[in-house]
């Protein structure tokens, strides 16, 4: 039974496509990473620089989420020296198209921010040159 003054028609319930990759890639960093291993496979301290404010714990944390739902493989090199990379999987390559689409609707759509998350001076800096 609908609550009073609750209009149940009136409700649009969200696709739950939708709501499945903005719980993953809705979370902060999530995005970032994914569209830096698009260009190319990185190694751990590749992906830190290229994502300013970026912590290494979150880091490692958002790499494990997106390994565990099937868009990123960790591979390790066996060196020497050990070095541990990252790439996309076919699905995680996949979202390429859509994340350039985001990236042209948020030029035409959304105010000037600062360039980077969590940008440090130098960060916005560097962006303004």
């Amino acid at each position: 039974m609908a609550a009073q003054g609750h209009d149940v028609a009136a409700c649009k319930q969200v696709d739950g496509g939708i709501t499945r990759v903005f719980q993953l890639l809705g979370k902060r960093w999530s995005g970032p990473i994914v569209a830096v291993l698009v260009d190319q496979p990185a190694h751990f301290a590749d992906l830190r620089r290229a994502i300013p404010g970026l912590s290494e714990r979150m880091l490692s944390d958002r790499l494990a989420e997106l390994g565990a739902a099937g868009l990123v493989v960790r591979e390790v090199n066996e060196g020497p020296p050990l070095r541990v990379s990252y790439r996309l999987t076919e699905s995680g390559a996949a979202l390429e198209p859509a994340l350039k689409a985001l990236g042209q609707w948020a030029q035409t759509h959304l105010p000037d921010a600062e360039p980077c998350m969590g940008a440090t001076e130098t960060c916005v800096e560097s962006a303004r040159k």
